[in-house]
Order: C-alpha cells, then structure tokens, then sequence
C-alpha cells in the first residue's frame, strides 16, 4: 500500500526525517558484510536483517526508509553466480522489505497493527484510536558505478567511463527498481555531474520521482567540479524532487544545503556522514565522529527538507534529529 501522500507533497508542508546509514545498523547487529556486495548480500542471504535494521530507524523516528540497493547491480550478483532473473527478484525484494516494515509501522488497526506490535516496528493503535499513524516512504537506493567496483571510487569519481557507457551501466538496475514501485528512487552519493547526467537520462520519464544527492569534498564534487553548476543540472527538472548532498562531512553539507537551494530552488535533501573518513584500501573508518542533529535547524532553516544520516550514522542519531525537527515544526 502507498502512503496518502506523495512525498512531494509532504516535503511542501515542511521538513521529513530520512533514515541513516543501514551498512552500520546491519553491523550493530553482527552481520557480516566483508563481501563485495556489502549490504546486498543479505537481500540473498539473511533478509530478516534488512527488515530489522529498517525498523530500528523506523523506531527512531525515520519517515523515509532507504533500501538495501546501493551495491545491488546485475553485474554484482552476476559475480556470484546469479542469474539475471535471480538478481532481479533480489532488487524488487529490496523494495518489498522497506514497504513491508513502513506498512506494519503505519498500521493503525487490525491485523497489522497487531503484527507491528510484535514485530516492534510500529504504533499499532486498535479501537481506541490516538494520534494519527505516520506515513512512510520508500526510497529505492541506486548507488553510483564506484559502489559496484567496491573499492572507494565513489569518493573519487572519473572512473574513465563515457555518460553513455554510465546510462548503459545502470539503466538494467533502474528499470527493474521502478517496477517495485518504490516512492522516490534516490539518486545518491553520485561524486561526478557526469554520472548525474547519465543517471537523470535514465531516470526521464519512468514515472517515478527522484532526488539527486551528490557525494562531495569541500565545495566540489568528489570530482572535482564546480558543485553550484552540478546542483543547476536538476534546476528545471520536475521529476527531482529534492537535490542535496549525501555521505560528506556534516560541515561540508552546512555549506552545500543553501547552495543547492539558491542554485535549484528546490528543496534540498541532506544526509552526511558522521564526519569520520572511509580508508577504502584499509577497509575502515578513521577519526572522530562530528555529527550533530543539533545542525538540522540550520539546514532546515537554509532549504532543507530531506534530513537524516549516512554512513556511521545510526539510530540514536536519527532519533536525536528527529526530535530536533519536531520542535522545529512545533
């Protein structure tokens, strides 16, 4: 079941807390994710996982749940032996998990509001009523060709590849997404307005809407380009819902949330990291944490109205940004 809404429509009326990153989440609760496929695997293997971690962020507060697809793609599953058919049943099962655990959260009598109560991911009301049962939203995740190559190009882009060769590359994955009819196809953690480009052609007119979030490094792409002319390419298209930034630091993403709303006049979606560095040839994290939910006034203030976490951020985060937006709108 879709929620009432669109998320468009919600995103006019104020700002809407996004969940944070599932990698982290799916860590906390011990699964091993050393494979190249990273998250994607358990979409395969131990799917109860996904739907553990969505309903850890729906429990703290996250209105949109993003699913286990930022390192699915044909050519990843094909790597370990899938068909075309099987890695297809596998992206639609990413979306499938996010709605399921939305719906049951969102239930507010019957059966699935009973079922939210013993799974633990909802409010389930029953005959006496109270508050209205939140919507949620599915954001069907489609990371960029660096995710794929599971070897930190997604913080470097370039990857030598033509805006054709990129079309080609990610139009399989993308057509099979939105025949699960996810709400928003989230465009993220791109690091090259090359590869914006190749994903918006996709994108045209597939009947669902998206937000384009770039990956960035000061005030340029992961690229290096100009991050004002990569947030003016979505400018006039209807279909992009919101534009932003994803997986930087959280003083990066202060800077970039009012450029991506003067430049676009859209609202903006904004969801760091949590400041700490990936060292991809050490497969870890290094520093320390800046995240701080106390800056989501300032970026609702600054355009935004997409607002949550990425990697290394985890659920008591959301649940502190949460809070910060509700008092915002209160």
């Amino acid at each position: 079941m879709r929620p009432a809404r669109t998320l468009a429509a919600a995103l006019a009326e104020g700002p809407v807390v996004l969940d944070g990153g599932l990698s982290n989440q799916l860590e906390s609760q011990r699964c091993d994710l050393s494979d190249e496929l990273w998250s994607a695997r358990l979409l395969a293997d131990d799917p109860r996982q996904i739907q553990a971690a969505h309903a850890a962020y729906v429990r703290a507060g996250a209105q949109v749940l993003t699913t286990a697809g930022y390192q699915a793609t044909f050519e990843g599953f094909a790597r370990r032996g899938l068909s075309h058919g099987a890695a297809a049943r596998l992206l639609t099962r990413s979306v499938e998990l996010a709605r399921g655990v939305g719906r049951l959260a969102g239930a507010e009598t019957g059966a699935e509001a009973e079922a939210a109560v013993e799974a633990g991911v909802g409010w389930g009301r029953g005959e006496g009523g109270g508050p209205p049962a939140p919507q949620f939203w599915v954001a069907a995740s489609i990371g960029p060709y660096g995710a794929f190559l599971a070897d930190g190009s997604e913080y470097r882009g370039r990857y030598g590849l033509s805006v054709r060769e990129l079309e080609r590359f990610h139009r399989p994955r993308i057509e099979t997404l939105v025949a699960a009819g996810p709400d928003v196809l989230a465009l993220e953690t791109v690091p090259d307005a090359d590869e914006a480009e190749a994903l918006l052609r996709v994108v045209d007119g597939c009947g669902v809407p998206v937000w384009l979030s770039y990956s960035i490094e000061g005030g340029r792409t992961r690229a290096g380009q100009d991050l004002a002319a990569a947030f003016a390419m979505v400018a006039g298209l209807d279909q992009v819902i919101a534009v932003g930034v994803n997986c930087c630091t959280p003083a990066d993403a202060d800077r970039a949330v009012p450029l991506a709303a003067s430049v676009t006049g859209k609202p903006v979606v904004v969801y760091p990291n949590s400041g700490e560095r990936w060292d991809a040839e050490g497969r870890r994290w290094a520093g320390g944490s800046t995240f701080d939910a106390g800056r989501v006034g300032e970026w609702v203030a600054s355009g935004a109205r997409l607002v949550g976490g990425c990697c290394r951020v985890g659920p008591a985060e959301i649940a502190q940004l949460a809070a910060q937006v509700r008092g915002a709108a209160a």
